[in-house]
């Protein structure tokens, strides 16, 4: 038995003494799993973390040695060594069993574990388990396995490789960009992708034509609409069909009826996890992840890490179970899937509830969400096809060759839909919703009640969104998906992408109808091309890809990028060593890296046009710290800049848009002697009255351009009182300053330019006294 003393508050971690060791020491990687397992294990069995990665490359130099086989010099991270520490003195007196997660970056910290706990790697025992049930846990306990070294080189293969990437070319985008640029070798591959779609929207002109659309009515007075067969370009060419109609009738030539069948989607796996929460709850791909993980430390559902939709019996008989209980036996169709990703292993489950009589669980709102999710798409996936009939009636007309079409749709049963239906990533086209068909007969006579002619536009492919873009890069092979997370996250933490909803644009289109024999024609405006939660590559990094694509193109190379995938495998399976992948790769990328040496600076400027003001070229160019765009010639001494407008980029700014952003800062106002203004801070756009500076949010109804005296007033006016309550209290200690302020998150304390959470539990923020405080800052 492990006796713990008191928590230390810098580390988080707790010290150790003991009585009576426990003989068997489990080592996990996350705290949370260690409680849980500790509950299946008798008192002979103590489980402790090692809270992740105990060792890593340092971050400020390569720390590859070249000249020796490419060895890694790993150092314990420095957060850790009171973890290794504590867990030494606990492997003095007991057997140690390595229970990290079972794949390759797990199998990895299993091994840095064990090296510096001075195990030996051949005979250490490692558990494995897909869920984490008793039952689960005792197999693993009765057949453990040794670390299995081929997928630690795997691991390692790849973090040598990315390293070797980004510390020999990312000061080569330094002298030939931008200072402080990152390249990553899996990041910018991702961001091509943006770049290439960026790039085709750009190149996309928007081409009309005009949708025919025919609303028919029977004897029986009940209306349905049809759409004309033929695409008309020219509204005189509507107008021309539209006098033939007047004097044509209209009749049913043709009825086809057809039955069809639509069957319940696989369980999930890791990738259309990610897919399905984003586009059903608005989750993030790493929010995704981190819940995830969390109900998989409780028990509830199986290792959200795999490629595999493979149901166990026991998960079948379970699912089907359920079914019966709540639909019947007309619900029930067992299913076994077969699993299409090269990387699966059938020993691997899909993502499912260890438990299908619990059909809700989680301790907040995110995992009740994600756990429901998981639920009905494992049940689904073991209920009966829905039967559908699909009707198609052909409308004849007796002045034209053309012909109107009706379309419609019956669930006759529903099965796996009366649970569960697949979402898409496909953008809303103005299609005719299909649904259910009057009942008609072959050559039955109809009566046009109005015939509307709407000009449509071509709309260029959709931006991606986090879950299409992991469906591309599943769909090019492009790293493992249990990585797809990490990368997405990346791109947009360091600024190669952004994600953001964009404002609807605004255009006119003609109408043309016909109703009661008289033809009409008009023009409205309508909204188009808004953007919700869409990733958009920055003016940088599209120049950057440029750069990369120019004069490293294997490294850009989707096929690359799968084939580096592949030989992760095949170093896994232990049929290559990966000190061969990885010369293989270095000697020709090493010549290329020297070669840039002498090419010219990327061109990362445009000239807009000339200002007509000054008649100076107006440039939109890459500044030091973001875009820009400034009026200049080589002989002035002084230089007018302005910021490039969220929404805006180089490469697309016109005139008109530039102009505008000179105008900048905006005098709104004057009153009191204080002038109100309004501006841009790199993409953020503000309002200033003295020191005083608020924010205008992206849904206002106003802009920087737009906002009037009185608005801009109450957002001054708003900010003032936000930092009026924002001070609850202050103290002084030594000299330093220690501030209680508010957040709209909950209270903290700021010591040192430091932020500190108060515990919960504890006093009422208002009640902090100065021994309080020092406490919570860690000072004596």
């Amino acid at each position: 038995m492990v006796c713990f003393d008191k928590k230390d508050e810098k580390s988080g971690f707790y010290s150790f003494f003991s009585w009576q060791m426990a003989k068997n020491l489990v080592i996990v990687e996350s705290p949370a799993k260690s409680k849980t397992i500790a509950k299946f294990l008798g008192s002979d069995y103590e489980v402790h973390a090692s809270y992740w990665h105990v060792v890593d490359l340092p971050t400020k130099w390569m720390w590859i040695d070249i000249k020796n086989w490419f060895q890694p010099e790993y150092v314990v991270s420095p957060d850790k060594k009171r973890v290794i520490s504590d867990l030494k003195k606990l492997a003095k007196w007991a057997k140690v069993w390595i229970a990290t997660d079972e794949d390759r970056e797990w199998e990895a910290i299993g091994r840095h574990v064990a090296n510096e706990l001075g195990l030996d790697i051949k005979t250490a025992p490692r558990i494995v388990f897909h869920e984490i049930t008793e039952k689960a846990i005792k197999h693993a306990v009765e057949n453990p396995r040794t670390l299995d070294m081929s997928l630690v080189d795997a691991q390692q293969a790849r973090r040598v490789l990315d390293r070797l990437v980004g510390f020999e070319l990312s000061p080569v985008l330094w002298k030939k960009i931008k200072t402080w640029l990152s390249a990553g070798r899996v990041q910018s591959v991702a961001v091509e992708l943006l770049v290439e779609r960026e790039r085709e929207i750009q190149k996309h002109e928007s081409e009309s034509s005009f949708k025919i659309v025919g609303t028919f009515v029977w004897d029986a007075k009940k209306a349905f609409d049809a759409e004309y067969n033929k695409s008309i370009k020219k509204p005189e060419d509507v107008e021309k069909l539209f006098e033939t109609l007047k004097n044509s009738a209209f009749s049913v030539s043709s009825i086809e009826v057809k039955p069809g069948k639509k069957s319940p989607s696989a369980p999930f796996t890791t990738s259309t996890l990610q897919q399905e929460a984003s586009r059903k709850l608005g989750f993030s791909v790493s929010r995704t992840m981190q819940v995830a993980q969390k109900l998989y430390e409780a028990w509830l559902i199986t290792y959200m890490r795999t490629d595999s939709v493979n149901l166990s019996d026991f998960a079948v008989e379970e699912a089907r179970n359920e079914i019966l209980k709540a639909y019947g036996k007309d619900y029930s169709k067992p299913t076994h899937y077969a699993t299409k990703s090269k990387w699966a292993q059938e020993a691997h489950e899909c993502i499912r509830p260890t438990h299908f009589e619990s059909h809700s669980a989680g301790s907040d709102a995110s995992e009740k969400k994600l756990y429901e999710l998981i639920w009905k798409r494992a049940v689904a996936s073991q209920m009966s096809p829905a039967e559908i009939e699909k009707t198609k009636a052909v409308i004849e007309i007796s002045g034209d060759k053309g012909n109107f079409v009706a379309t419609g749709e019956v669930v006759k049963f529903d099965g796996f839909l009366k649970l569960y239906f697949e979402g898409n990533d496909e953008e809303d086209d103005g299609e005719l919703a299909e649904g259910m068909l009057p009942k008609l007969t072959e050559w039955e006579s109809l009566k046009d009640e109005k015939i509307v002619a709407t000009e449509k536009f071509t709309n260029h492919k959709p931006r991606y969104t986090e879950a299409s873009l992991v469906k591309e890069l599943e769909s090019r092979w492009i790293w493992r998906p249990s990585t797809y997370a990490s990368i997405i996250s990346t791109v947009q933490k360091r600024g190669y992408v952004v994600l953001e909803d964009r404002p609807w644009k605004q255009r006119i289109f003609r109408e043309i109808s016909l109703i009661n024999w008289q033809i009409a024609s008009s023009e409205n405006k309508q909204n188009y091309g808004a953007e919700k939660k869409k990733l958009f590559p920055t003016d940088v990094w599209m120049v950057v890809t440029d750069f990369l694509i120019e004069h490293f193109p294997e490294i850009m190379d989707y096929q690359f990028t799968a084939n580096a995938e592949d030989e992760f495998d095949i170093i896994a399976e232990g049929k290559l060593k990966w000190q061969d992948m990885i010369q293989h790769f270095y000697d020709p990328f090493h010549v290329l890296i020297e070669k840039t040496a002498d090419i010219a600076r990327a061109n990362a400027e445009r000239e807009i046009w000339t200002d007509p003001k000054s008649g100076k070229p107006i440039i939109a160019r890459i500044g030091r710290y973001w875009p820009l765009l400034q009026i200049w010639t080589a002989e002035d001494e002084a230089k007018k800049f302005a910021n490039i407008p969220s929404g805006l980029n180089i490469e697309t700014i016109t005139l008109e848009e530039a102009l505008k952003a000179f105008e900048l800062p905006r005098e709104i106002g004057e009153r009191e002697w204080k002038m109100l203004k309004s501006n841009i801070w790199r993409f953020w756009p503000y309002v200033q009255r003295d020191k005083t500076y608020a924010s205008i949010k992206k849904d206002a109804e106003f802009d920087v351009f737009s906002i009037t005296y009185d608005q801009a007033a109450e957002l001054i006016k708003e900010k003032k009182n936000a930092d009026a309550n924002k001070y609850i209290a202050e103290f002084e200690h030594k000299g330093e300053k220690i501030e209680v302020l508010n957040w709209p998150y909950g209270p903290y304390v700021k010591y040192k330019k430091k932020n500190y959470k108060i515990p919960k539990g504890g006093k009422d923020a208002t009640d902090l006294k100065l021994h309080d405080v020092m406490e919570i800052v860690g000072v004596k």
